[in-house]
Order: C-alpha cells, then sequence, then structure tokens
C-alpha cells in the first residue's frame, strides 16, 4: 500500500503507528524528532517533511504488509507516482484539520488511471474543532458517491467502530445501520446473484462479501473511507484489520499494465502472481550512494528471485548475478534469502540496474515494459557550473546520479547559449537537489537563470563594404570585401554564395572570407545573439599580392557583414513557446488574464474532466521565469504547465532597445 496525500496529512506518522502497532518496531518514533522509520534522510529531518519514497514491511495476523511512504509536495511528484507502480492499493491520506488538498486530488486522479485500488484514509481525526460529518460529505462530493465509511469515529473521536462486519451500534455520526447497508449495498451492485440475496433477505452476512468486495474495489465502484489519529493510535490497529481483511492482495489487484513491443505494436501482456513462472519484476525506485553505490528496488510480479538468480535488465543481453538480496525497512537492509510475487526487495552495486527496467529471467521477455507513467515535465530551470574550472565533467556525472534517481530531474546541455542547465518542477525541487549536491557529494555550484536563447537576423537586403589595412613596418595585411545580404524564411539558417569574377578575391581567400562571417553568425552584430535567417552573397573586393592573407579577408569579411546587417532593418527574435496549463474551472479566467498579460495568445480551451481545463496558448519563453510560481497562487498549488519551442518572433522595440544597450555596455568593456 502507499500513503499518498499532501505535505500535511500525517503520512509519515500514520506509517510509524502502523509499524509500531503491527510490533515491526519498538518504539514510536516522531516527525518532529527525527526519529520516524520513514524519514531517515539528514535533509527530511533537517525539513521535518518527506522528500523520498521509503519502503517499510510489517506483519500483521500473518500476512506482510508493504507500506510505501511519499512525499507531499508537488515538486517531488518524481518520488510519489513512481510508488504506484509497486501496490495494489493506494491510501489517499487527508488531514482532518485541513481538508481536501489538491494533491490528493492529483493522486487520485494518478491512481485510477493505474486501475489501482483507492482507499482514503482521514487522519488526526482528534484535531481540534474538526467536523468530521462535514469532510466525509465534501469527500463525496470531490471523490464520488462510492466514498462510503469501512468505519466510523466514536467517543468523540477517541476511537472508531467498524461498520461492514457491524451491523448495529453507534457512532459520533449516529448508529451504524444506514453506514453498514449503504456499504453492503454498494458492494453488493458488483454482482447480481448477490443483489437478488440481498433483495430478499434485506442483508447479507459480509464474511461472504470478499470476492464482490474485492471487484469493486478493481473497478473503483468502492472507494473505502477509514478514520484514524496518527497521534493518539485511534483507528490504527482497526486500518490494520481493514488492510488483511478487505484490501486486494496480489491475487486480487488488477494485473500491472506489462506490454510487450514499442509503439503502435506494443500488445498488453498479463504477469501472473505465480511463483512457479519465470521472473518479472519492475525496478520503481533506484538510490546512488556515493559509499553504498546503485541501489535497485523492485517489486516482483511473477515468479521467485533468489540469492545466486541470474537476471536481465530490459533488454539486455548479460545478465547480472543476484549476489545479496534485501527487504527494506526505511534505511535499514534486511537480508532475505528469496522473494516472491508481491515482494518488494532491493539489490546493490549493479551499475546497470536502472529506474523502470523489467528484470526477468528469460530471454524471451527482454521486450516487455511497463507502460510508461504520465510524470509531469519537468519546465523549471536553473543554468548550473562548478565554482572550480576543470570540474565540468565531475558535475555532470554527479548530476547525471542525482538524475537517474528521479524521472522529474533533467540534465541538458543547451548548444544555443552553451549551457547546463537542469530542469525540476519547481524551485524547491532544484534547491533540495542542490543541497543534496552539496551536502551528500561535497560538489559546489553556482546558479543562475537560464539565458534566453535570442537570436537576431534581418528584415530587408542590405550591402557591405570594408577595407582592411595595416601596415607595422613588416609584412602588412590588406583585403577588401563588397558583399549583400538577404533576409531568408524563418528557420531556413544560413547560406553563403561565392559570386566573385575575374579573381578580384583569389578563391584560396573566400573560405577566409566566410570565416568571418561565420564569426558574426556566432557572437551577433546588435545585441550578441547568434545571427540566423540570412543568406551572403560575396560578390567583389580587392587583393594585394603581398599583404593579402586570411586573416585580412576573415577581419574584412567580419566587419563588411556587420556593415550590411545595421543597414538591413535588424531585429533580435525571441523564442515563442506552445504552453499547455492544465487548470482547475474556476481557475481559467485568472490564468487567461495572467497569459495575455505575458504577451501571451490564448489558443483553445478543452475539458479534461474532474472540474479540470486545458488551456492551450503561445507566450514568449522570457515571459516564463517565474511561471509555476505565479500558477501555483492562482490556482492553489492544483495547476500544472508544459512547453515546447513553437517558434521565433520579432521582439517588441523596447524590449529590443534594452538588449542592445545592454550589448553596447559590454561591446566597450
Amino acid at each position: 500500500m502507499a500513503l499518498v496525500g499532501a505535505a500535511v496529512a500525517g503520512k509519515t506518522s500514520l506509517a510509524e503507528a502502523l509499524l509500531y502497532k503491527a510490533g515491526a518496531i519498538g518504539a514510536w518514533g516522531s516527525v518532529e524528532r527525527g526519529s520516524t522509520v520513514s524519514d531517515h534522510d539528514p535533509l527530511e529531518r533537517r525539513m521535518l517533511h518527506s522528500l523520498n519514497a521509503s519502503v517499510m514491511h510489517l506483519t500483521h495476523a500473518g500476512t506482510r504488509i508493504y507500506l510505501i511512504d511519499t512525499p507531499g509536495g508537488p515538486d517531488f511528484l518524481g518520488q510519489s507516482l513512481p510508488a504506484l507502480e509497486a501496490v495494489e492499493t493506494v491510501a489517499v491520506v487527508i488531514n482532518a484539520a485541513t481538508g481536501i488538498e489538491p494533491m490528493a486530488v492529483r493522486m487520485m486522479e494518478y491512481a485510477a488511471s493505474r486501475r489501482l485500488a483507492r482507499m482514503i484514509i482521514v487522519n488526526k481525526i482528534d484535531a481540534q474543532g474538526v467536523s468530521l460529518s462535514g469532510l466525509l460529505a465534501d469527500i463525496q462530493a470531490t471523490f464520488g458517491r462510492e466514498c462510503l465509511p469501512l468505519n466510523l469515529p466514536d467517543g468523540v473521536n477517541r476511537q472508531v467502530i467498524d461498520c461492514f462486519f457491524n451491523r448495529f451500534g453507534r457512532s459520533d455520526f449516529g448508529p451504524v445501520e444506514a453506514a453498514h447497508r449503504a456499504l453492503v449495498e454498494q458492494v453488493v451492485e458488483v454482482d447480481a446473484a448477490f443483489v437478488d440475496r440481498y433483495l430478499e433477505k434485506g442483508d447479507v452476512d459480509p464474511s461472504e462479501l470478499h470476492a464482490p468486495l474485492e471487484q469493486a474495489l478493481r473497478e473503483g465502484h468502492l472507494i473505502p473511507v477509514c478514520f484514524a489519529s496518527s497521534r493518539s493510535g485511534a483507528g490504527v490497529a482497526e486500518l490494520l484489520d481493514v488492510i488483511v481483511k478487505l484490501l486486494p492482495d496480489p491475487t486480487e489487484a488488477n494485473p500491472p499494465s506489462f506490454i510487450v513491443g514499442e509503439g503502435a505494436e506494443a500488445m498488453p501482456m498479463e504477469a501472473k502472481p505465480d511463483s512457479t513462472l519465470h521472473v518479472l519484476a519492475h525496478v520503481f525506485k533506484v538510490t546512488i550512494d556515493p559509499f553504498v553505490g546503485k541501489m535497485g528496488i523492485f517489486r516482483v510480479h511473477q515468479g521467485t528471485v533468489t540469492r545466486d538468480s541470474q537476471l536481465y535488465i530490459g533488454d539486455g543481453r548479460k545478465p547480472f548475478k543476484v549476489g545479496h538480496l534485501f527487504m527494506l525497512q526505511g534505511k535499514d537492509h534486511v537480508e532475505v534469502s528469496h522473494a516472491l510475487p508481491g515482494d518488494i526487495v532491493a539489490v546493490a552495486k549493479v551499475d546497470e540496474i536502472h529506474f523502470d527496467a523489467v528484470l526477468h529471467d528469460a530471454a524471451e521477455d527482454s521486450h516487455v515494459h511497463l507502460a510508461p507513467l504520465p510524470f509531469p515535465v519537468p519546465v523549471y530551470g536553473l543554468a548550473v557550473e562548478p565554482k572550480r574550472h576543470g570540474d565540468e565533467q565531475r558535475a555532470w556525472e554527479i548530476l547525471g546520479k542525482l538524475a537517474a534517481e528521479d524521472p522529474c530531474l533533467r540534465i541538458e546541455h543547451v548548444a544555443a547559449t552553451n549551457e547546463t542547465v537542469l530542469y525540476g518542477l519547481g524551485e524547491l525541487h532544484l534547491r533540495i537537489v542542490l543541497e543534496r549536491l552539496r551536502e551528500v557529494y561535497r560538489f559546489d555550484v553556482q546558479t543562475r537563470p537560464p539565458r534566453i536563447a535570442y537570436r537576431e537576423t534581418v528584415t530587408a537586403p542590405a550591402e557591405g563594404h570594408y577595407r582592411h589595412k595595416k601596415q607595422s613596418g613588416g609584412a602588412g595585411q590588406f583585403a577588401e570585401v563588397f558583399l549583400r545580404i538577404e533576409p531568408l524564411a524563418r528557420g531556413a539558417g544560413f547560406e553563403f554564395a561565392d559570386e566573385v569574377r575575374g579573381g578580384a578575391i583569389p578563391g584560396q581567400f573566400i573560405p577566409a572570407v566566410e570565416k568571418g562571417v561565420r564569426e558574426v553568425l556566432a557572437y551577433g552584430a546588435i545585441a550578441g545573439f547568434p545571427v540566423a535567417d540570412v543568406r551572403v552573397v560575396v560578390y567583389d573586393g580587392k587583393h594585394h599580392s603581398v599583404d593579402s592573407k586570411d586573416i585580412a579577408f576573415a577581419t574584412a569579411g567580419r566587419k563588411a557583414f556587420m556593415a550590411a546587417i545595421r543597414e538591413a532593418r535588424p531585429v533580435v527574435l525571441e523564442p515563442i513557446v506552445q504552453i499547455e496549463i492544465a487548470v482547475p474551472e474556476h481557475s481559467v479566467g485568472d490564468v487567461t488574464s495572467d497569459l495575455s498579460l505575458r504577451r501571451g495568445l490564448v489558443t483553445g480551451t478543452s475539458g479534461l474532466g474532474a472540474g479540470t481545463v486545458a488551456i492551450g496558448g503561445q507566450v514568449p519563453e522570457a515571459e516564463l521565469a517565474d511561471y509555476q510560481s505565479r500558477l501555483n497562487a492562482m490556482t492553489s498549488g492544483q495547476g500544472r504547465y508544459t512547453v515546447a519551442l513553437s517558434h521565433y518572433e520579432a521582439v517588441p522595440p523596447a524590449v529590443q532597445q534594452t538588449l542592445m544597450g545592454r550589448y553596447r555596455v559590454r561591446e566597450d568593456d
């Protein structure tokens, strides 16, 4: 079971309470003291928030239960979402005091898209001044009438009373009979035979409803709601019973979304939780420690993995030998001899293992993989460079290790600006990455906002001429170049043509002229940005039999080209990106207005379901420097967006004057 939801929901404390109640740990740790099993990273203990998905296990009533505690911040979805690939049930934890947070809504949507059983745990029911009946009504309004309580608070929120197996009794909500009847009716609806029995007798023994209950959970026809307090322990023992008795085990859940092949040729494949079949396991998390090395954490879906097993990684042709197999209890590793379907285990020091890999022991499974998760696209970037010159390669290697642990972290060398840019989901995401870089790897970098990849071009034909003459005692330099330029279509690039006749410029000097022109292409003529979409024709010139040299013609070509550009109505171009923004319906007006203020153009809107609208548009990249923060403010943290380069357009005259002014200052310096 994965515990998901907002950062304030109390997932880590709830996991601690479950571990303690089941006897898996001897002392009940706390987030405030930094003593929980789950939050074992020093950064997590300092920030008092989960930053990584943490795997734990316990045993209750003879059943092993794996818990995955996930971070609740939207910047850490790269840690939260992969946990969904390792579980049968997603438990959305809601803080009774703060109510339904945007992260709970998002994770519920993700879990539904992966056909996982879902439940809701209302935590901190003993908080002061909460209205649990009102919160239950909000849950049903937000997630649907299929959200029904399996238990209800009792004794003024100090304990809970079952209302699935228990037909009679009272709770803080009143008699439990109505809740019991609603649950039974919801479950029997998936099985016609039970519907008939229920109509005849007025009730059905809940102990007979296990099969239809599992079907209702698989189909999302029932989303159970449980009440608990991780602080007082109320409802924790009952939650353990619910997990064991009612939630699906690996044989009862929807099978994982394995497919064979790629693209249009891909076909679904069903993994069976049978320990006698060939192995299929999925790596849903990778950690890389500078001291321990790389560790791959995987869920076994089919077959049996043992020490000394020979496993292939995806389509790799060389297997690795499983030397040690570990179950995880937070930071502690418990060595085991084998792992069966449903087990979550880890192997260490296998350099080839990687996130999302399928491990198998049969050659025919080399093209099996899981349907990809819809990860949010990392769009918040920072340019990074090492503080010490010469450490560029080491910086790239370390950042690559951090990116290997997080599917929502991307490192890219942007050739247009000659920068290494780290992309993440937000400012906090990258701040934590940089702190880990400094504290774990002892490596310091400097950061700044990425440069915008502006371009320069011309909008009219023009001619340029330059005569280069230099005499300094010895051999001199002489070259004269006449050229003309003309604009090309946007995106056409650069063309160079030689139309010199009669040997005015000897053929061996034409490459030098082109070299001088290309220097301007690289460094710009009016604002210091690369020049694009221009055609240059060299048509005349003069040379000297003694003083003409390559360097002279390169200089003349460069100066003639710059002179022509300044007469050709030059403009600075800026990148325009195609943007798609997903926002709640009530935020559409604010977001579209803000986009217009940012020189953006809204091209359309469409409904995504569940009260979410997609806004499509185009906007200058320069206007998106702080966009995620603004979007969070406008949508209460529920907005998300993706961008892709669309085209280049001329910047407004005022922006061009500013950019040219900065360039002249640098040129003077």
